[in-house]
């Protein structure tokens, strides 16, 4: 038995309401519906009521969830809200929707009133978030892939680095230690200088083998090691300079001591900051000007500056000066450099708490600063 339509006046207000509205028996067959939801669906008022079920609206699969989950939830807690149900029209057209349904009794009858939204908009963000949701499983599942490759690659190289150390260091120092007895012997200025070069060529390869090391470490994450001990900073920078004087003949290497104390700091990493900077201030520098170190102790911070002029590098080049591979040149006799001396320089004053600065300019030359804590537990002031 069909339920009384509204009123003239009720009708025409619940025809324009925003949704789509209907009512139903228990078993789902239409009592009224709303011009709004004849619309959607293409068929006529006298062609929807007492003659469809709500369920012959739906598809397949919405047929199924409505007798399963529906009709159930409807009966046990007499209203169900925000299920989705795609309605198929007239024409074919399937229409996303939201419904929301009340069950209740009106002169003994069970009815279910009923509330349709559109929700074309709901479904394309849901469908966008699915989308979304596979491609970040994508990108998760790459960058793990990724991550694997990586590490091997880094396992690699740390393993690849370790035989290659070994393997030309011990040559290397077989070199070095018989170039060492051949200049004992009675040898004439030419044999003298070429002995001088091949102990030169054999520094500067052993040089490289620990920049490598070093920069193989820093890209493997476990950073610069050092090992921080009282030491006297303006001699180490003494030592220094003499050892350099040796390695760069020809060229006048100049060391200034600024005040005065001792500090913490790892002196074979300072050597190496060192010879880094004077072997970088000789390949750009004029030369015949001098290459000037500064030891400078302050009462919390110590600098250690190298000073050359020379043609002055521009803000672009500074910019990226300390990255590795930035700076490869020719080197004084010829060969090239793989551009990992400022790198390293740079992981050597932030081991030590420390940064590493340059100026630039025609005029004044360029000055590259290294200046890190005093002690290990200090705290660098940056002004």
């Amino acid at each position: 038995m069909h339920q009384d339509a509204p009123s003239s006046d009720a009708a025409a207000f619940l025809d324009d309401a925003p949704c789509g509205l209907l009512q139903t028996d228990a078993q789902g067959i239409v009592q009224w519906a709303n011009q709004l939801f004849c619309t959607w669906v293409g068929y006529a008022y006298a062609d929807i009521v007492g003659r469809r079920k709500i369920q012959d609206f739906f598809t397949t699969g919405g047929r199924i969830f409505h007798q399963t989950h529906w009709v159930p939830l409807m009966q046990m807690q007499n209203s169900v809200s925000e299920v989705k149900f795609d309605i198929i029209s007239a024409d074919g057209k399937s229409i996303p929707t939201i419904i929301n349904g009340i069950r209740s009794q009106r002169s003994g009858v069970i009815v279910h009133n009923l509330a349709l939204f559109i929700a074309r908009d709901r479904d394309r963000y849901e469908r966008e978030l699915v989308k979304a949701s596979e491609r970040l499983k994508a990108v998760a599942a790459r960058s793990a892939e990724l991550e694997v490759i990586a590490s091997d690659r880094a396992l690699f190289a740390e393993q690849m680095m370790g035989v290659v150390s070994h393997d030309l260091r011990n040559p290397l120092a077989t070199i070095d230690l018989s170039a060492m007895v051949v200049a004992a012997g009675d040898l004439g200025a030419h044999q003298q200088a070429a002995l001088a070069r091949i102990t030169r060529a054999t520094s500067r390869a052993v040089r490289l083998i620990h920049d490598l090391l070093d920069f193989t470490q820093a890209r493997l994450g476990k950073g610069m090691g050092i090992a921080r001990a009282d030491v006297d900073l303006h001699a180490i920078m003494s030592d220094s300079v003499d050892e350099l004087r040796s390695a760069f003949p020809g060229r006048e290497l100049l060391h200034r001591a600024e005040g005065a104390g001792r500090c913490e700091a790892d002196a074979d990493r300072l050597m190496q900051l060192t010879g880094n900077l004077v072997t970088n201030a000789i390949t750009y520098g004029r030369a015949d000007s001098p290459v000037i170190i500064t030891s400078r102790i302050a009462e919390d911070e110590c600098t250690i500056s190298v000073h050359n002029v020379g043609q002055p590098i521009d803000a672009a080049s500074i910019a990226v000066l300390f990255e590795p591979m930035a700076r490869g040149a020719a080197m004084p006799d010829g060969t090239r450099s793989i551009g990992l001396g400022l790198y390293i320089v740079r992981e050597i004053a932030k081991a030590h708490h420390g940064i590493v600065t340059v100026t630039s300019n025609a005029d004044e030359g360029t000055t590259f600063a290294a200046t890190f804590t005093r002690r290990a537990s200090g705290t660098m002031h940056i002004g």
